[in-house]
């Protein structure tokens, strides 16, 4: 068996029991908490990797004002929005939730680029996805269904942001000679400083009061869901392509809605079944319907 498609299937794993593990960890300690701690946990691995590689130099520095900007929009304000939103919404939805990144970047790169105009494929792609959003927001019934909007709004702020981030490194680092290990350590490298300079630290031990949560955040989101992944993300692309590395964003809202329900106890609903079967056939004919000579970076995912 092709070792990338193990890869693969583990990386959909991780990222959509990421969730489950910012759900547990917001019990205990607030989300900026939870951010510091994710990419502190992950940053060290990723740095050993990279150092190992040796795909650091200090030369790389001279971008420095590039890395800040990643680092802010793919990595601070995507994860801090994520981690809110978790704590706000039940595992499963935020999962699923989440499936809509790519019609988040796709928008975002068509508005601020304008290289690529969508097809009618496309278009119906990006309705339907967003139809699948509304479906589990429910904003004209929101009391009933019990979903909370501003959970909800965080999922989309952290969307929004990551695609974002994708059309900030198509505009200016993607003629940079850089391997994507690089890009992806001083990225989280200046998250990190910036995290630690605005996260208030006062009850962040609290996480040790539950094993479970600390476990989640330090292995589950830390090493696994930002190290790890990043790693095998890159693995795939090398093996597989981008191409298919980008289709691995149809696994992780499949796993976060299983966690939930298996582990988590939440309840799903026929019309959130509805919901992600929207979203993620959305994602299909909008990758689907790209044309082969101007791929979308905004496809990809980082964490």
């Amino acid at each position: 068996m092709n070792p990338a498609y193990v890869a693969f299937a583990l990386l959909g794993m991780i990222w959509g029991s990421n969730f489950l593990f910012m759900k547990w960890a917001s019990m205990w300690i607030t989300p900026a908490q939870i951010v510091f701690l994710r990419v502190l946990s992950g940053f060290v691995p990723l740095l050993f990797y990279a150092l190992a590689t040796r795909a650091l130099t200090w030369k790389q520095l001279r971008h420095a004002h590039h890395f800040i900007v990643m680092s802010l929009l793919a990595t601070t304000l995507y994860y801090y929005a994520f981690a809110k939103g978790a704590s706000l919404l039940p595992s499963s939805v935020a999962g699923m939730l989440s499936g809509a990144i790519p019609l988040f970047s796709f928008v975002c790169a068509w508005a601020l680029l304008r290289e690529e105009w969508p097809g009618a494929r496309m278009i119906v792609g990006v309705i339907c996805g967003f139809a699948g959003v509304l479906m589990i927001a429910r904003p004209w019934n929101s009391a009933a269904s019990g979903v909370n909007l501003a959970g909800v709004a965080c999922m989309a702020v952290g969307s929004l942001s990551v695609g974002c981030s994708f059309v900030y490194a198509r505009r200016f680092l993607s003629k940079l000679d850089m391997s994507p290990v690089a890009l992806s350590t001083w990225q989280i490298g200046f998250a990190l400083l910036t995290i630690a300079c605005v996260t208030p630290f006062h009850g962040i031990t609290h996480i040790a009061n539950d094993a479970r949560a600390a476990i989640g955040i330090l292995l589950g989101l830390g090493l696994l869901g930002t190290g790890v992944a990043y790693i095998l993300y890159y693995f795939i692309v090398k093996r597989l392509g981008a191409l298919a590395a980008s289709s691995v964003t149809y696994i992780p809202p499949v796993v976060a809605l299983g966690v939930g329900v298996l582990f988590a106890h939440e309840a799903i609903r026929p019309l959130d079944l509805l919901a992600m079967a929207c979203i993620l056939g959305g994602v299909f004919l909008l990758q689907s319907g790209r044309s082969p000579q101007k791929p979308v970076a905004a496809a990809r995912r980082p964490a």
